[in-house]
């Protein structure tokens, strides 16, 4: 199906989550996870008229990235090694996998300007999951501080893949409060404005819940 029909479909679900929870459908970006499509694929995407892609594999990017003349906004949505960080620097906006502390001195070394990452919580606990326990949250993003090419602009969760979604929205929440801790410590690196939470299989509810960014690639791009 065209990526054309299948963001209609998907825009109409966000408006349609957005206003039953009081919020303004343009306050949620969505990112077409092209990952596991091709570079045509992701340019129909553009073509569609989304700014935002998500890959997970240094080489995925930048095969990606040397394809187009007019950049998107490209987010780095994988568990990110410290040896890779130099590869993609240079070719992304945003990095959503921030989880320890030897990948932000690496991300404060390799940067030529801040770059705008969001902090990966497991905040279901499952083994499978990367990132910070609750419970790190906080002493992490203080120590951030530290690291002048690194703003923290939010934070970012996995919920379990089930169909229950009271669960799903219990993951959804916590983070949401994390976020409204550290938003009051008003750290100047960690504005922390924004939640990277949703797939394509529980984006609604992460609307419902506070997402201002969803990452959407099956039922988007394929």
């Amino acid at each position: 199906m065209e990526v054309r029909t299948n963001l209609e479909k998907i825009v109409s679900k966000i408006e349609s989550a957005a206003h039953r929870s009081n919020r303004n459908p343009e306050d949620v970006n969505i990112i077409a996870v092209t990952k596991y499509v091709s570079i045509d694929r992701a340019k129909e995407a553009v073509g569609a008229g989304l700014s935002h892609l998500g890959e997970n594999r240094q080489e995925g990017l930048i095969e990606k990235v040397e394809a187009f003349e007019e950049q998107p906004v490209w987010h780095f949505i994988g568990t990110l090694q410290s040896r890779k960080v130099k590869e993609i620097i240079a070719h992304v906006d945003y990095i959503h996998s921030l989880d320890r502390r030897s990948l932000a001195k690496e991300i404060n070394k390799r940067a030529t300007k801040k770059m705008k990452c969001f902090v990966q919580i497991n905040v279901s606990g499952e083994e499978s999951k990367h990132g910070l326990t609750p419970e790190q949250v906080m002493p992490f993003v203080e120590s951030l501080k530290n690291y002048p090419n690194i703003e923290v602009v939010g934070l970012m969760t996995m919920a379990p893949h089930i169909k229950d979604a009271d669960e799903i929205r219990a993951v959804f929440q916590q983070l949401r409060e994390l976020q409204t801790l550290v938003q009051k410590q008003s750290f100047e690196h960690a504005p922390c404005k924004e939640l990277s939470m949703g797939m394509s299989n529980d984006f609604e509810i992460a609307v419902e819940e506070g997402a201002t960014f969803v990452r959407i690639g099956s039922s988007l791009v394929g």
